[in-house]
């Protein structure tokens, strides 16, 4: 029964995000992610009580990614810790790269949903915060040269949405993996203490 529920609910994701990506959110209504899922809507509000829901259900599990990539790094050194999330970049750039129009549906609907906005700007905030503690560490054990954290944090995640947006735009202009392991090589080794 668990497996079941558990099909049904990647199916209703995988419509959606073919459906959002191909008509944008407002136009993909539930009955069409029903009827590409081949489910009913009891079974679509089994697992979502709204298509806003369903929305956010599919920004989390593409953040669970980065936050796995984080939890792996739990005991490592600083630097290691930021060396050990570039591993989760293939996977990062790859489901941005399949997802460009849902990606750009996010923040469309990010500016226009203030629930969807405070759904996408947690996570930001947060890895934020992550980095910022991140640096501090790796200034107070040794590893870095004093930095300002809260700014180093706020460049990170600059060059981070920054990077995924060309991603998204041109995705053959460069090897977007390579260039995001690359800076943050650079930036690594720019803040070591030598």
């Amino acid at each position: 029964m668990q497996q079941r529920s558990e099909e049904t609910r990647s199916k209703i994701l995988a419509s959606a995000i073919k459906l959002f990506s191909m008509h944008g959110f407002n136009a993909a209504s539930v009955d069409d992610i029903c009827a590409d899922a081949g489910i009913s809507k009891g079974a679509f509000y089994h697992h979502f009580k709204s298509k806003q829901d369903l929305f956010l259900a599919l920004l989390d599990g593409w953040l669970q990614t980065i936050d796995n990539a984080i939890e792996a790094s739990k005991d490592k050194t600083v630097p290691e810790t930021f060396m050990q999330i570039t591993e989760a970049f293939p996977y990062i750039f790859a489901s941005a790269n399949e997802g460009l129009p849902m990606f750009l549906e996010f923040w469309l609907q990010a500016s226009r949903d203030e629930k969807i906005w405070q759904a996408s700007v947690k996570p930001y905030r947060r890895y934020h915060k992550y980095f910022t503690d991140l640096i501090k560490k790796g200034v107070d054990e040794g590893s870095f040269v004093e930095v300002d954290p809260e700014l180093t944090s706020r460049m990170i995640m600059s060059t981070a949405m920054g990077m995924l947006l060309q991603s998204l735009l041109d995705p053959k202009g460069a090897k977007w993996e390579k260039v995001a392991r690359d800076s943050t090589n650079m930036l690594v080794n720019s803040m070591l203490k030598r």
